[in-house]
């Protein structure tokens, strides 16, 4: 038997505002723990302090539009009764781990854009924050390999 192509569909939404509420949720916290409380770096931190603080803003919204996107997409899974828990909470937590280690590799270290902190050693931060990545993004691929089996 095979899946209709509205049941792939309905599949396919689970994930994608599981992953966008997921991108939400961990520039949240990077951008509120990290930037705001912890004053430990900005998202660009290339430039003046003013430049750093406006793209803390750009980085706060584009989190915000997909947490906001991401919950008008569960309301509708909800509303039709196609919520799929398993392949959502799969989303969310590759979403987030995903977003993670893509800032701990590609924004820290391959673009430079900021790091983690400044004036200490880097070691401990980077491990840390992409192993919290990495286990993040298994646990929302087995989530969602499991739920796919």
């Amino acid at each position: 038997m095979t899946a209709s192509p509205q049941a792939g569909e309905r599949t396919g939404r689970n994930v994608v505002s599981g992953v966008f509420l997921g991108l939400g949720v961990a520039a949240f916290v990077d951008e509120t723990v990290f930037h705001q409380l912890l004053h430990w770096h900005h998202f660009y931190d290339r430039s003046t302090p003013a430049a750093g603080l406006v793209s803390d803003g750009l980085f706060h919204a584009f989190g915000f539009f997909c947490a906001v996107g991401a919950l008008f997409m569960l309301a509708d899974l909800r509303r039709r009764g196609v919520f799929d828990a398993r392949r959502w909470w799969g989303g969310l937590l590759a979403g987030t781990g995903g977003f993670q280690l893509y800032d701990g590799t590609v924004q820290h270290k391959l673009l430079h854009l900021h790091q983690i902190r400044y004036r200490v050693d880097l070691v401990p931060y980077d491990w840390t924050w992409n192993v919290i990545a990495v286990v993040l993004l298994v646990a929302g691929v087995v989530l969602l390999w499991r739920r796919r089996r």
